[in-house]
């Protein structure tokens, strides 16, 4: 199943000094569902496709290392399951049925919020696409490249009124094994609307 995400919004109500003003790590999050706009806004910022036909996010040498993967539990008009989201077409294909969020979770040493979370979007590299162009140094450019669309996360979730967390902690075969997709999971963020 492929779902057509709504068009970004190109224009917000926050300014940029504002979102980095106020951002913070959010990890209690509300009974609340996301909308689709939400989540397209979210996916766009992270990692679509932006006015000059890049990614959001800067890329050591334009290789771009990642796909980007969205466990969905509460999302308006979305079916629970692990979605992948292709930027070039902003849209997500489901991958499998199902809520992963509390195994998901138990992966990540038990962090709560990681279960309570209506999405968690979770970024998976493919060392190799950086590392065939600049050797060992790669590794360290698909780093750097994973702060930046986390940064991006963070401020669009800030903007929209959400909350998140960065999560690095987590058992890396066990992430594995529960998304049965290829690279290497390096990054979760649980997003919701803060509680309180």
């Amino acid at each position: 199943m492929r779902v057509e995400l709504p068009a970004p919004r190109l224009k917000g109500e926050m300014s940029v000094e504002e979102a980095i003003n106020l951002r913070k790590s959010v990890r209690k999050y509300r009974e609340e569902p996301l909308t689709l706009e939400m989540l397209s806004q979210l996916l766009w910022a992270a990692y679509g496709m932006n006015a000059w036909g890049k990614r959001t996010s800067p890329s050591a040498g334009a290789c771009y290392p990642f796909e980007v993967y969205l466990a969905v539990s509460k999302v308006e008009g979305l079916k629970p399951g692990l979605y992948h989201y292709d930027g070039e077409a902003h849209a997500i294909e489901l991958v499998r049925e199902g809520d992963i969020n509390k195994p998901l979770a138990k992966a990540c040493l038990g962090q709560r919020h990681v279960e309570t979370a209506p999405i968690n979007i979770i970024i998976v590299a493919h060392y190799e696409r950086t590392t065939r162009r600049y050797g060992e140094r790669g590794y360290r450019y698909v780093h750097i490249d994973s702060g930046h669309m986390g940064q991006n996360i963070y401020l669009q979730a800030t903007a929209l009124g959400l909350g998140t967390v960065a999560v690095g902690a987590f058992i890396d075969e066990e992430v594995k094994k529960l998304l049965k997709v290829p690279g290497e999971p390096l990054y979760i963020f649980p997003v919701g609307v803060p509680a309180g």
